[in-house]
């Protein structure tokens, strides 16, 4: 941030009085500009028939990670909240229609400065089509996941999670709520096919 976007001065990176973190601060108005983790918000599209159990990933047609498999999911905007966001991020990047279950997964990312939340959703039907971010998008079975393909270490830990909570529920069990700390960065990229 260079500039003050409430009087256009220049700002300074400083501690401010009673802080205890660098903010920026204008010169001119003495606005501080807090910059805070953001939400992306998504959900984990399912659909059960004949006992086969599939989750509907999105391939990515955007950076970072173009070409690489992802729940569908995104940035929370304003006057939302997180599972209006879970819903509209489906409908933008897959074309599904849901119901919105519970939230699943709590992942804080700290050194990309977010947060990252999903849910656990029923696809209605079948009628889902690749948004303007994806270039394709399909059921896959738990066996069938391309896990090497996997956009981001969030996307692989929720599914995770949601595959041994599907062991305890076929036992008898239920879906738990998931907190969990991501410290690994993303892997280094590479072509996809």
């Amino acid at each position: 941030m260079k500039f003050c976007s409430e009087c256009a001065h220049p700002v300074l990176l400083t501690i401010p009085e009673g802080d205890n973190r660098p903010r920026y601060v204008c010169t001119h108005c003495h606005t501080i500009h807090y910059q805070n983790p953001k939400l992306v918000i998504g959900s984990i599209p399912v659909w059960e028939a004949d006992g086969r159990l599939q989750v509907l990933l999105c391939k990515r047609a955007i950076e970072p990670r173009y070409g690489y498999w992802t729940l569908p999911a995104g940035f929370m905007e304003n006057e939302e909240t997180t599972g209006q966001a879970a819903v509209r991020e489906t409908e933008e990047e897959a074309g599904a229609n849901i119901e919105l279950g519970p939230l699943f997964t709590l992942l804080n990312v700290a050194h990309v400065h977010q947060v990252h939340l999903f849910y656990r959703a029923r696809l209605l039907d079948l009628d889902f089509a690749a948004g303007i971010e994806s270039l394709d998008v399909q059921l896959f079975t738990e066996d069938e996941i391309p896990w090497d393909d996997l956009a981001f270490p969030t996307i692989r830990t929720t599914l995770e999670l949601f595959f041994a909570d599907r062991i305890k529920v076929r036992e008898g069990g239920s879906y738990g709520f998931h907190s969990r700390d991501i410290h690994r960065p993303m892997i280094a990229p590479r072509e996809p096919d």
